[in-house]
């Protein structure tokens, strides 16, 4: 691979936020003003919900449905439930455990992976039924490549390919009480960010960093990756990290709203606590909300 080629940067594909009860999950979600998908089922065992934005991405709050059927999956080599398992058994049953960047080849992203000495895994392939809420289904399929660092066990990356996108109307999920149209920002921590400069610019396939006195960014297609250290992250998102445990860890993301007061308005009458930080209204982590998330204006 030429290496001073220029690079097109791969889109936020989607992120997974692991949690212990869709039910709760889909109900935090409500509250907070989005449309929650129906329930998909994968056939490894997992089970998910999701949040669609008008901008392609999406956000998947996953569960385990079957356990035995995700524990024999990973010792088959399910990199994706492999992982799952491991993020749960480090980090309890709730959190972020994966960045997804949107692919158009995954059989090429895998080998990328394989040459920069960063891949996770063998390819995944898979399908599942789509149901929308008024119950008409397709099928999605998908092919996952896996990217990780040993130094940082707690999160993990994937490229997507929507091998078969279903033909479906989607527009009644991309209409959000809260007025969510895309998805702007995805949040990490590390004690020194650039430490994991090299493996994030390969997954995001971006070569341009920009590194500042609060950690680094790396901008995606469609959204900025942003690596902040613990002063950092207290700083703009009101989150502690730890001073001294190494490795990269997901801690939130950034929402674009159409009416931030709007947001405001419906958050205090659903008695959910906000934070004011800057020009963004932030919600910590809940049962069933695994991150923060941060709601700006478009």
């Amino acid at each position: 691979m030429n290496i001073s080629s220029p690079r097109t940067p791969r889109p936020v594909d989607h992120l997974v936020l692991p949690t212990a009860d869709l039910a709760i999950a889909q109900a935090r979600l409500q509250q907070l003003g989005f449309t929650v998908a129906p329930v998909g089922v994968h056939p490894f065992g997992t089970e998910n919900v999701c949040i669609f934005f008008g901008d392609n991405s999406f956000l998947e709050f996953l569960a385990v449905g079957q356990r035995e059927t995700c524990e024999e999956e990973a010792r088959k080599g399910n990199v994706f439930v492999a992982r799952d398992q491991a993020y749960r058994f480090r980090n309890g049953q709730e959190g972020f455990s994966a960045l997804v960047m949107g692919s158009e080849d995954a059989k090429a992203d895998h080998q990328a992976f394989v040459e920069a000495g960063i891949s996770a895994g063998n390819i995944l392939d898979f399908s599942r039924p789509f149901i929308l809420p008024d119950g008409k289904e397709d099928r999605a399929a998908f092919r996952l490549a896996f990217a990780a660092d040993l130094r940082a066990p707690d999160v993990f990356f994937f490229t997507c390919e929507r091998v078969n996108a279903p033909k479906v109307d989607r527009n009644v999920l991309l209409q959000h009480a809260n007025g969510a149209t895309a998805l702007r920002e995805v949040v990490l921590s590390e004690v020194n960010p650039t430490d994991f400069q090299y493996p994030l610019q390969e997954v995001l396939n971006q070569r341009n960093v920009n590194a500042h006195s609060f950690g680094m960014d790396i901008a995606a297609e469609n959204a900025n990756v942003t690596v902040l250290t613990p002063s950092g992250l207290q700083a703009f998102f009101g989150i502690e990290a730890s001073t001294t445990e190494r490795g990269l860890r997901l801690q939130a993301f950034v929402v674009g709203v159409r009416d931030l007061a709007a947001v405001e308005s419906l958050l205090i009458s659903n008695n959910i606590p906000i934070e004011k930080r800057g020009s963004r209204l932030i919600v910590q982590k809940a049962p069933g909300q695994g991150a923060a998330i941060a709601f700006e204006a478009l």
